[in-house]
């Protein structure tokens, strides 16, 4: 009577009868030259992916309905109300009826800077420079974060956007304010959707948490 076929496990490849793993350089290293720990690390890798690939797919299709959801209750609301759920972005806020319940829809816009952001930094820079030294202190602690370049190599927005915010007569400042605007590129938008709750109409509100690096 034939034997029945030993099956392989995850990542593991039968070459001439005898089984193999691929290494980073592509190369095959027969099993049991494989490390103890290197297999049992492999495995443990193979077995969380299979479920993050899993748990992806159904937030992927959990966000559609959401979606679909939120879409279908505007598209009704305007029919047979003629009024228009959300605001001119897109952003809509939906509460439970004993108000404990919040779901929301945001559309951000996503923004990069143009060759302006130079211009305006040697403005900046010419203020703080001709400024008495200690004064405004804090206004150089800003613009030092605003125009510092972070590991992604991506500017500072929320310190940038501060700078905006400090009323300041100078002209060339007001002239550097007017540069950053001037920089700023709307290239796109992404909508996110949040969920809260909280155990009264009173309380706070409590984020239920689907993104894995916040939970």
């Amino acid at each position: 009577m034939q034997q029945p076929e030993a099956t392989l496990a995850p990542g593991v490849t039968d070459v001439g009868g005898k089984p193999y793993m691929t290494d980073a350089k592509g190369n095959l290293v027969p099993l049991a030259m494989v490390k103890p720990m290197d297999k049992l690390a492999d495995e443990t890798v193979r077995k969380m992916m299979t479920f993050a690939r899993e748990l992806s797919e159904q937030i992927a299709r959990f966000k559609g309905h959401c979606f679909d959801d939120v879409g279908s209750l505007q598209a009704l609301i305007a029919q047979e109300y003629g009024a228009t759920l959300g605001g001119p972005k897109g952003n809509v806020t939906l509460t439970s009826f004993d108000g404990t319940l919040k779901v929301t829809v945001q559309v951000a816009d996503q923004i990069e800077f143009g060759p302006e952001l130079q211009a305006a930094k040697r403005l900046v820079d010419a203020c703080l420079g001709e400024w008495s030294e200690g004064s405004r202190d804090e206004l150089r602690a800003i613009v030092t974060r605003a125009f510092n370049v972070d590991k992604e190599g991506q500017i500072n927005r929320s310190e940038l956007f501060m700078l905006l915010r400090v009323a300041i007569e100078d002209e060339r400042w007001q002239a550097a304010m007017q540069a950053i605007r001037d920089s700023i590129r709307i290239i796109g938008s992404k909508t996110y959707i949040r969920f809260h709750e909280r155990a009264g109409a009173e309380g706070g509100w409590r984020p239920i948490t689907i993104d894995l690096a916040a939970a």
